[in-house]
């Protein structure tokens, strides 16, 4: 019936194989999937949990620095939003989650 599509040599090919071929067809596809989980899922999953430990743990006075780059201590902390002190009387509101890193005390008298 379906003859014009593939033909009867190529149809019959797994077959005549036997049944070890569906095993090392499908090995490929699980060996592929444990190297993705080990080395990209994984990380990043553990990446993503120390980000949200270190957001968690930022207190008012921590001197930080966002993602872009700038370096601020924090004045007043909310739930998703922290004011910035990034100079003297210059204060700007930033998401929580755009912290990159805590800097040790005393880090902005040095710069």
């Amino acid at each position: 019936m379906l003859s014009f599509l593939i033909s009867d040599a190529m149809a019959e090919a797994p077959a005549a194989a036997g049944g070890e071929a569906g095993w090392t067809g499908l090995l490929f596809p699980f060996v592929l999937l444990a190297i993705f989980y080990f080395f990209l899922i994984r990380p990043q999953i553990k990446r993503q949990k120390e980000h949200k430990a270190l957001v968690d743990s930022i207190q008012k006075g921590d001197e930080v620095q966002i993602e872009g780059g700038v370096l601020g201590r924090i004045t007043e902390m909310g739930d998703e939003y922290a004011r910035l002190e990034i100079a003297d009387g210059v204060v700007i509101k930033i998401r929580r989650g755009a912290v990159s890193a805590v800097l040790p005390k005393g880090s902005l008298k040095e710069i």
